[in-house]
């Protein structure tokens, strides 16, 4: 007998129960009874819930990884932004602060400019309004430049002016800035008048004292004057007008062995903002017009007098 005719399935002597279709049959019957029992009876809910129970440690060890993960990436990611807001916040402050500061430079200068209006008119003369640029290099002199030169008018030797007093005097006039020379300058010197007892003096710069001064050169010993009193130009230079602020007497040295006292002041004006006014020399001033001559009045009796006797008044 050939070995491939052989019969290699068991014999049906050895062959038991139900064949492989009719137990999936059965198996997929008997599944479809499950799934309906469980959906109208809920036999299995108390199955999964002790499950759920017995996994949760699980599910909750397998989370940690993916939330510690995300943790992370959110705690770098607030933390950038915490950082972004502050440098924000930082520099928003800072340019707050810096208007603020130009706020307060504004009024300072608004109220610094209204009292040059102020000042300019009362003065008769012409005045030009003129702003400093800078001081200058030199450690030995006391001088500033301003903005105007001779192209805008200013005059060499004019005096200059803000709303505390006399300033100084244009001492120098390029083309497009002229140079002032301050009332604290050793070379400068300015006539002025006790505005208290009319006595006459000349103030000559002192820059030795603290933050300059002024000293009056050849004072008497027995000249009437105190400290507090007010020194005012006195106009007889044909430089500065009369009556202008200069400073205020601040020390009196009286010595048993000099005939003269040391008188030293304070000036009035001080570096307090940008803005100066320029006034031309007295002696440049227009002349001021003479009003025109008053008609002559005729009294009444004269009038009827002269009509009787036929003359016209």
């Amino acid at each position: 007998m050939a070995l491939d005719t052989l019969e290699r399935s068991s014999p049906p002597i050895f062959r038991q129960g139900l064949s492989v279709t009719s137990k999936l049959v059965l198996l997929a019957l008997l599944s479809i009874l499950l799934m309906a029992s469980d959906h109208r009876f809920q036999i299995s809910q108390p199955l999964r819930a002790g499950i759920a129970i017995v996994l949760s440690p699980l599910q909750w060890l397998s989370l940690q990884p993916a939330r510690a993960v995300r943790g992370m990436g959110q705690y770098f990611h607030n933390l950038e932004e915490a950082q972004d807001a502050a440098q924000n916040f930082q520099t928003r402050t800072i340019a707050q602060a810096q208007r603020l500061q130009q706020v307060e430079q504004l009024k300072l200068e608004n109220t610094q400019l209204r009292e040059l209006l102020d000042l300019r008119a009362q003065i008769a003369g012409p005045a030009k309004a003129v702003e400093v640029l800078y001081e200058t290099a030199d450690p030995y002199t006391d001088r500033i430049v301003v903005d105007r030169g001779q192209v805008g008018g200013i005059v060499l030797g004019s005096a200059v002016i803000d709303a505390g007093g006399v300033v100084g005097q244009v001492t120098r006039v390029y083309a497009l800035v002229s140079e002032v020379t301050l009332l604290t300058d050793r070379a400068q010197s300015i006539p002025v008048v006790n505005a208290r007892t009319g006595s006459r003096h000349v103030a000559v710069g002192d820059p030795t004292l603290s933050a300059g001064a002024l000293e009056l050169k050849f004072v008497p010993a027995s000249t009437d004057v105190k400290q507090g009193d007010l020194l005012t130009t006195s106009g007889i230079d044909g430089v500065y007008p009369p009556g202008l602020h200069v400073g205020t007497v601040s020390q009196i040295d009286r010595r048993v062995d000099s005939s003269f006292a040391r008188v030293h002041a304070i000036p009035a004006a001080k570096p307090r903002g940008r803005h100066l006014l320029v006034l031309m020399p007295t002696k440049d001033w227009p002349t001021v017009p003479t009003p025109p001559p008053e008609p002559k009045r005729v009294s009444k009796g004269r009038t009827a007098a002269a009509s009787s006797a036929g003359v016209k008044p």
